[in-house]
């Protein structure tokens, strides 16, 4: 194996991340489209962390499910197609119907994000059908705890009671017993987007129309619903978001940039929202820092294919990392092959807790999600050594072919259903064995 550094990989003493996030109702439209705008990959400047990406709307269809459930939904693999070369690796997903949350973070951030659980709550038909309400995903993120929601609340000028009424349903709804920050209201940071559906009230059609063309937005926020409701309630004013620098994203003529000209010219509103909530104060108050900062807030007028323009938040999340070394920390300077195996030393922590259902994965680098792997061993089975520190396990590469291209390792927790050490990339030399000359001093000590 190639020789990597013998340093102990750890994280800074103060880390900023970027975080792109994005919401759109696709209105059970298929991915044709390139998304490089939507996903900034076409901003040199910009050297994202973590994707946060929320749809509305897709098509869930009795087919259209029993295939998503067989294989990967349209959407989610359009989406790793575009950010796998870019080292981004899709860490959690949650599905309810129509509604898809995704997270993906670089390959560096792996050790760091725990997932603790994803949730669906629906809000629908009866309180039980889940073409409407909220998808969650929770995690840990260099030990600061973030909850993601996406949701799709009841639609119309009148249900605007309802609109609210699900959203502290939704809220009340996301807890999470057997952890040491039960309510969602303690978490460090909530991402709470979708597709909201607050419309602009009192105000006509012809004056919003005027408005919209001559770009005075702040005459509409007046009248905006949720701008209106978080006057009115504390919890709800206690959520950030934005300045609505860009034009209402519904409803659209499909194909076009023009608001509906159907026959119930239904009046624009800014459905799609993306709001935060910080649990901690401002760093300079803070001795922990964390501080979120919102950089860009836009709507994308390219996309036509929904009724909907899709909107983006992009965020620096500034933090003193509560986590500073990985639970496991693989040595592939100590990899070596011998016949058909490769034997692995990895290092823990003194409060990890293994599991016999822990397992260790190799992955080509442009691994697509953590089930993405061309090999893995059960670390129980395989284990050579353990308790020492390194520990020793072996892994069968006999059916990878020879190949120039580099290679990861990566140990799952299945305790904490998150990667837990992630090794630097490294080759497989062709042809390479241990030489009998050097058995004794590298075998593993049984």
């Amino acid at each position: 194996m190639t020789t990597a550094s013998l340093r102990k990989p750890s994280a800074p003493k103060e880390l900023m991340l970027s975080i792109h996030v994005v919401t759109w109702n696709v209105a059970s439209a298929a991915p044709t489209v390139d998304l490089s705008d939507l996903l900034q990959l076409n901003n040199e400047d910009l050297n994202l962390d973590i994707y946060i990406i929320g749809l509305q709307e897709m098509n869930y269809g009795i087919i259209s499910l029993l295939s998503d459930a067989a294989f990967e939904d349209p959407w989610s693999s359009f989406f790793m197609d575009m950010l796998s070369p870019l080292n981004l690796v899709k860490i959690s997903q949650v599905r309810m119907q129509g509604l898809l949350l995704l997270v993906f973070a670089k390959y560096q951030h792996l050790p760091y994000i725990q997932i603790i659980s994803t949730k669906s709550i629906p809000t629908g038909l009866y309180g039980y059908w889940g073409n409407k309400g909220g998808i969650n995903i929770c995690l840990k993120l260099y030990g600061y705890y973030v909850s993601i929601v996406n949701c799709h609340l009841p639609p119309h000028m009148y249900n605007n009671d309802q609109r609210l009424e699900h959203f502290d349903r939704i809220l009340e709804s996301l807890t999470f017993e057997g952890y040491d920050v039960p309510n969602i209201l303690d978490h460090d940071l909530i991402l709470w987007f979708g597709d909201m559906n607050f419309r602009i009230e009192d105000f006509g059609l012809l004056f919003v129309q005027e408005c919209i063309t001559k770009k005075r937005y702040k005459e509409l926020w007046e009248k905006d619903q949720l701008f209106i409701a978080k006057k009115q309630d504390q919890l709800l004013r206690e959520f950030q978001e934005g300045p609505l620098l860009f034009p209402p994203t519904y409803k659209f003529d499909r194909h076009s940039n023009n608001y509906d000209t159907s026959e119930k010219k239904r009046k624009p509103a800014w459905t799609d929202r993306i709001l935060w909530r910080l649990k901690r104060q401002p760093a300079k108050a803070n001795p922990s820092g964390f501080l979120l900062t919102q950089k860009d807030y836009v709507s994308h007028m390219t996309y036509s294919i929904s009724d909907h323009k899709p909107v983006t938040g992009t965020f620096d999340l500034e933090l003193n990392p509560l986590m500073s070394v990985p639970l496991i920390t693989m040595m592939p300077e100590y990899l070596w092959t011998k016949e058909n195996d490769m034997l692995i030393n990895y290092t823990s922590t003194p409060e990890f807790l293994s599991s016999p259902w822990d397992w260790i994965g190799l992955y080509k680098v442009g691994m697509r999600h953590i089930n993405d792997y061309v090999s893995y061993v059960w670390v129980g089975d395989n284990q050579v050594s353990r308790g020492n520190n390194p520990n020793q396990v072996y892994i069968n590469i006999s059916a990878i072919p020879d190949t120039e291209e580099q290679f990861l390792l990566c140990y799952y927790s299945n305790n904490l259903h998150s990667i837990v050490g992630i090794s630097q990339p490294f080759k497989i030399p062709s042809g390479f064995f241990l030489r009998e000359d050097t058995l004794s001093e590298l075998e593993p000590q049984l």
